[in-house]
């Protein structure tokens, strides 16, 4: 099984995908000319935006939602593997693909606003909506969404759950079994109470969860500040084979980093829109903006935390394409949680691995939750014609089921499986927001040209020429037609009565 797994996921993620995600992101940053650059200001005031509506959530309870999906164990497990497997130069990759993938966040999460909907009173949205939407193509957007929920509700829940039960079993000796009864326990709760518990859910724990784990990998990096300078410049070489004993890998370094980068981050896999869509805001790019930020918090604070303090510590192992150790720092110990919790646990004895495992299980939980989203989001576009309530409820149980596999399978094939199922989806998103750019590009200078005259920019899309934007249309048309009531109330009301 292991090996019929890890043969698909190397089809998938080809030298072809690993262009297509750095070349997507550097074609977005030129055509966008770098907002991630330009508009950083303007990413945190939006993001702190407290808008909502009974229909929808606000931008924050939307990027928190984002989040809980992309910090997840791909911010320590899955930086771990990429080191082992790419050398210290694999962080490198994995900030370009941040950096770059920041304007495909952008791109694919206004296109989600542009073309969304509002289905059993809560917005929905996401590839399948604009591909179906924007490009015509029914088939494609059904693809997309089918094998969404496939990767989202089946593939990938193994991944997060894994990692908690290995991180659980090392710090406190918890069986994986018991771990994988209170999991299923826990997400039944959460996702048996709708969007909205889960947005909730998401904003409380999202922030406290990173800003804790980041302050205390700062303490780490603090207490070794000296080897800092150390640490960056092996980065760099490693990234580019100057390093001697990182040089055969410089292939792998650029593989594992995007691929790990694209996991954890999720910027062109498609996954970001469905959150994005469900924020109530005037005008698509703001949204856009707020996820391009994300994206930043995921890999370039989060994912950096972890890998400096894996680099800083030495604890950490590299291993050439045919299994040769090329470093070892922390010998008998696999690629994954481990490593993070022995570093932690020697620079902070008797706190660091329990620290981890329960940062872990935050990270971790919060992803599957958002899994369930996505997933649920996919199930409401097929059915968003023809009500079948019965797909939600079996996607309930197959998202618990995978859960529980997951916790007590074997590591590689969790980690083959959720590459299968992230390829599958970047593939088949990138290619759509490459086609379906233009109402993006238009939605951006549209908020910015609303912006530079000092107005608080509202969406028309009747002015940019962008058809099928039913949500916003029907928006207008009731913001007109209660502006036209109240204009004629004030005209009926009867002037006051004269007083002598």
């Amino acid at each position: 099984m292991d090996e019929l797994v890890n043969a698909i996921s190397g089809v998938v993620w080809s030298p072809a995908l690993i262009y297509l995600c750095l070349g997507a992101g550097l074609y977005f940053s030129i055509r966008t000319r770098f907002l991630q650059l330009r508009h950083f200001s303007q990413m945190l005031r939006l993001m702190l935006s407290r808008e909502s509506s009974s229909a929808g959530v606000s931008s924050f309870q939307a990027l928190a939602m984002t989040l809980a999906g992309r910090v997840g164990t791909g911010n320590i497990a899955g930086v771990a593997t990429a080191i082992t497997f790419g050398g210290p130069g694999a962080l490198f990759w994995m900030w370009l693909v941040a950096f770059l993938g920041a304007s495909s966040a952008f791109v694919e999460s206004t296109l989600g606003q542009v073309y969304k909907e509002k289905i059993d009173g809560q917005y929905r949205g996401g590839p399948a909506f604009y591909i179906e939407k924007g490009l015509g193509m029914k088939w494609y957007a059904w693809l997309f969404a089918i094998t969404t929920v496939i990767a989202t509700g089946m593939l990938l829940p193994g991944i997060q759950s894994n990692s908690i039960a290995n991180s659980m079993q090392s710090a406190f000796g918890i069986a994986p079994t018991v771990t994988a009864a209170l999991l299923a326990i826990m997400l039944g709760f959460i996702i048996f109470g709708g969007v909205k518990r889960i947005a909730v859910f998401a904003g409380a724990v999202v922030p406290f969860m990173a800003l804790g784990y980041i302050i205390v990998a700062c303490v780490v990096i603090a207490l070794n500040i000296e080897k800092l300078p150390g640490v960056i410049a092996l980065i760099f070489s490693s990234a580019f084979g100057m390093d001697a004993g990182m040089g055969a890998i410089l292939g792998l370094a650029i593989q594992w980093g995007v691929k790990r980068g694209i996991y954890s981050n999720e910027a062109g896999q498609g996954s970001g829109p469905h959150a994005s869509s469900a924020a109530a805001v005037s005008h698509p790019a703001k949204q856009g903006l707020v996820q391009a930020f994300s994206v930043y918090i995921d890999t370039l604070f989060v994912c950096s935390a972890t890998a400096f303090m894996l680099l800083i510590t030495g604890q950490y192992n590299v291993q050439g394409p045919d299994g040769a150790a090329l470093y070892t720092g922390i010998a008998g110990v696999a690629a994954g949680p481990g490593y993070v919790q022995t570093a932690m646990e020697n620079m902070m004895p008797g706190f660091g691995s329990a620290f981890v495992a329960l940062a872990l299980l935050f990270f971790a939980f919060t992803t599957i939750i958002a899994y369930y989203y996505i997933a649920e989001t996919n199930i409401a576009y097929l059915t968003r014609k023809q009500e079948r309530p019965w797909l939600g409820f079996a996607l309930k149980l197959a998202l618990m089921a995978a859960t529980v596999y997951g916790t007590v399978k074997t590591a590689d094939l969790a980690w083959g499986l959720g590459d299968i199922g992230v390829g599958l989806m970047a593939w088949l998103n990138i290619v759509a927001i490459i086609l379906l750019q233009k109402p993006a590009l238009a939605c951006l200078r549209d908020y910015e040209a609303q912006q530079a005259r000092g107005v608080d920019p509202v969406f028309h899309p009747e002015r940019l020429g962008i058809a099928n934007a039913a949500y916003w249309a029907g928006r207008r048309a009731e913001e007109n037609l209660a502006a036209e009531q109240e204009a004629e109330g004030q005209v009926a009301q009867p002037a006051p009565a004269k007083t002598s």
